[in-house]
């Protein structure tokens, strides 16, 4: 198996931001619309196979016995998409907040350039998550009687009761929860797609980006394209249930984003680009600069 030194990865790694930020806006966002839909693809494994292991109240309650195994299981099933994404040459906006400054540091690229990416793949992400939130909610999430009245499955039971953990955080302390979640996933992430540089193979690739991945689901860190899919999911979903008493008013288009999504999002960038970027052509700068 060839994998590459620190310093390779590290200057690959700018290589990578260099290409991103080149492409036009409109192949930013289809890449973008490809991987929101992978993650989405895992978001939804990991709901499907977690259903039944834990408790499905809003707040995700459960027996101390089943906690750490139920984690587990998501945190086993979700590296699927980020995967695909990595393999198939996809855009992953978690991804882009280390890759696109690590361009600008090593490359010069312009900063404006390394913002339109984030921009337009940010879009694109959050399309492909919602089109697979709205397949998801209209296919395992809800059976159809013969007369198309819809009624919601125990897998559309777990997709709402995670869409109502998603938009849990209120009050200052709650927003900042969620932005240190934003800043553990993403740092996470980005070491996987170091990781997923440092091999050539695919095997190593998958085995290195499947670890760091695991860790930040199974830990319940916050990961802002993921949500994009769970929360819309939650909302798609929710609305299959005729009783007004069981529908859960929290998980709506304006918590997603107050509630999740902003805070989220700015910690994602942090672990990112301060956490992983930064950090790393700090250490590596002066080899970096010898490879030239």
């Amino acid at each position: 198996m060839v994998f590459h030194p620190p310093v390779a990865i590290t200057a690959k790694a700018g290589d990578a931001g260099k290409y991103k930020v080149g492409l036009p806006a409109w192949n930013m966002v289809l890449r973008g619309f490809m991987s929101g839909a992978y993650i989405a693809m895992g978001g939804a494994l990991a709901t499907v196979c977690s259903t039944g292991i834990m408790a499905t109240d809003p707040l995700l309650r459960y027996g101390t016995a089943s906690a750490g195994f139920a984690q587990l299981i998501l945190g086993a099933v979700f590296p699927v998409g980020l995967i695909i994404t990595v393999l198939t040459g996809a855009e992953l906006f978690t991804g882009d907040a280390m890759l696109a400054p690590m361009a600008a540091f090593i490359h010069k690229v312009s900063w404006a350039q390394v913002i339109n990416l984030w921009i337009f793949v940010y879009i694109g992400n959050l399309i492909g998550s919602v089109v697979w939130a709205y397949i998801c909610a209209n296919g395992p999430y809800v059976a159809f009687d013969a007369a198309g009245v819809g009624t919601v499955s125990a897998f559309g039971t777990r997709a709402i009761a995670i869409a109502a953990a998603k938009v849990s955080y209120v009050g200052m302390m709650g927003m900042w929860s969620a932005f240190l979640k934003g800043i553990a996933c993403n740092w996470l992430v980005n070491l996987a797609i170091l990781l997923g540089i440092c091999a050539d193979d695919a095997a190593g690739k998958f085995f290195g980006i499947w670890f760091p991945i695991m860790a930040f689901v199974s830990s319940g860190f916050e990961h802002s394209v993921a949500n994009m899919y769970f929360i819309p999911a939650g909302i798609f979903t929710q609305g299959f249930i005729t009783d007004p008493t069981k529908i859960n008013a929290s998980i709506n288009w304006v918590s997603m984003w107050t509630s999740n999504l902003i805070p989220v999002t700015i910690g994602n960038i942090v672990g990112g680009m301060f956490f992983v970027g930064v950090i790393y052509w700090v250490a590596f700068r002066k080899e970096i600069a010898a490879l030239k």
